[in-house]
């Protein structure tokens, strides 16, 4: 991982891309390309992972970089879409968002930016 992040080695349920956000899956020390705002988010890969059961390091605290889905500003916070970039995360009502995040930099769709690890949820009454 970066230099400026900490990091944990899981298991890759699937291939996972470079640079894009997990999800927990239910089996112990593994996880998934995330696929939703809802999904149980574990961190961001660096290099990503080839195969199922390929180890895979994700960035568990401090700072590192994650690719995009769309516009993001500074400041805004950052959950997975649909392919596993960050988006910014916003409230749906009577749903867990969960959210990775905070970006450091404004980015634009399929760019790498920087990001301040924080993990938290939204959540909104029904």
């Amino acid at each position: 991982m970066s230099a400026n992040s900490i990091s944990r080695s899981y298991v890759a349920a699937g291939a996972i891309g470079a640079r894009l956000i997990t999800k927990y899956t239910n089996n112990r020390g593994e996880v998934a390309q995330a696929s939703a705002a809802t999904d149980r988010l574990a961190g961001v890969t660096e290099l990503g992972a080839a195969a199922a059961k390929d180890m895979v390091d994700v960035a568990r605290e401090g700072m590192d970089k994650v690719t995009v889905g769309g516009n993001v500003a500074a400041g805004d916070y950052l959950t997975s879409d649909a392919n596993g970039k960050a988006v910014k995360a916003v409230g749906i009502a009577g749903q867990t968002v969960f959210v990775i995040g905070q970006a450091e930099e404004p980015g634009v769709a399929n760019d790498t930016i920087h990001y301040t690890i924080a993990p938290s949820v939204i959540v909104l009454p029904a």
